[in-house]
């Protein structure tokens, strides 16, 4: 199986099929537009005027390391867990980014982190699947298969999806692997964030297009559903993975198909509640008024989250480098390439602020924690706004 890589030589390589095939960022490496225009890629559009500003304050920084893989933080309660390239894995509070504990895997990381807020969970860029407990190893576990999503820690177990859409179940207590699914699929896949969430006391993990709920216990498959189409004279045009990380709002489990569609499912009965066709790369992001995500070109779309209704498009950041956009309060937050922050209203779209970073790419998902957003750069400067 032919794996899309996420590091430089595998980026440089995507990015050469994607000028023929028009696909889309990997990690940050290349985005559709630099791809498909090279130099001539469009210029991003002068930045809009701020008509009704709200003020947003710094109200801690860290600084974990540079971040050179598909990085989502780990939020429980007022602890969040992240981690950086050279295998530093860190936990701090929310509120006041007191560091609670810093330690090293020994071997630079490839996807994390993944915690219960007892264990934390990372892989190696060695293949190993690492389990820490108050900041010191538990265990290590070879897996024998690539991996760029954070496992999931729960129910006593760590759950991994590897980038061939295996999915793995391993007890958390003594690293004993419990089962392994292996689903036949495409020749092409895609080395970025995917889907393994827990709903209920079912595991949802995205393979291909479909979204899968899997008994956690036995490995077997409860029910799926197919959220993008793909589409394309080729394989990686045809690409439509499931971009994770995935908003959940009651029964409903939504996420970004990658470059085909933004929908939602309902995880309780096992079917799609809506679907829409529109291109993108990056994870979406909302909560249960309204979803918010950006395009190839970097137009941001919000849509009802019950409907899938358009609410608003805003043209104002085309051509930027956007990330995965994060709601917070009032407001939609989306940063980019340079390492800015840009603010709008979540109801109108309308421009309420711009606060800057260390310069470093943000393409880290950005999340809402102890009323504060929570951002990390690839620089590996973290920051916690307060609006």
């Amino acid at each position: 199986m032919i794996a899309a890589r996420a590091g430089r030589s595998g980026r440089r390589a995507l990015c050469r099929a994607a000028v023929v095939a028009a696909a889309a960022t990997l990690l940050g490496g290349c985005s559709i537009f630099d791809s498909m225009f090279g130099p001539d890629k469009p210029q991003p559009k002068e930045l809009p005027a701020i008509v009704a500003p709200i003020a947003v304050r710094q109200a801690w920084t860290q600084n974990i390391g540079a971040v050179d893989f598909p990085l989502t933080i780990d939020v429980h309660g007022n602890v969040l867990t992240l981690a950086a390239s050279d295998g530093s894995v860190l936990s701090v509070e929310a509120d006041s980014g007191r560091v609670l504990w810093r330690t090293s895997v020994g071997a630079p990381i490839s996807a994390g982190v993944g915690s219960d807020g007892t264990t934390a969970s990372v892989v190696t860029r060695t293949g190993d699947l690492v389990a820490l407990e108050g900041g010191h190893v538990k265990w290590k576990k070879p897996l024998g298969v690539r991996v760029a999503t954070a496992p999931l820690v729960a129910g006593a177990r760590i759950f991994v999806l590897g980038v061939d859409r295996s999915v793995h179940a391993f007890d958390a207590g003594d690293g004993v692997k419990l089962w392994q699914v292996q689903r036949p699929g495409d020749p092409l896949t895609l080395r970025q964030t995917g889907v393994i969430t827990a709903f209920k006391d079912t595991l949802v993990v995205g393979q291909g297009p479909r979204m899968a709920g899997i008994d956690p216990g036995t490995g077997m498959l409860r029910w799926e559903a197919t959220l993008g189409s793909p589409r394309g004279a080729n394989e990686v045009e045809r690409l439509a993975d499931l971009v994770g990380p995935v908003v959940r709002v009651g029964d409903l489990v939504c996420a970004r198909s990658f470059q085909a569609a933004v929908g939602c499912v309902d995880a309780q009965l096992g079917n799609v509640a809506w679907t829409k066709s529109v291109g993108g790369t990056d994870a979406i992001g909302g909560d249960a008024e309204l979803l918010f995500g950006a395009d190839a070109s970097d137009r941001l779309t919000a849509w009802r989250t019950p409907t899938g209704d358009i609410a608003w498009t805003s043209e104002a950041l085309m051509y930027r480098g956007l990330g995965a956009p994060a709601a917070i309060a009032r407001s939609v937050v989306v940063g980019d390439r340079d390492g800015t922050l840009h603010w709008f209203s979540r109801d109108k779209g309308e421009a309420q602020a711009r606060t800057s970073t260390d310069g470093g790419a943000i393409s880290v998902p950005p999340v809402s924690a102890a009323g504060q957003l929570i951002v990390v750069t690839r620089k590996g400067g973290v920051f916690a706004l307060r609006p």
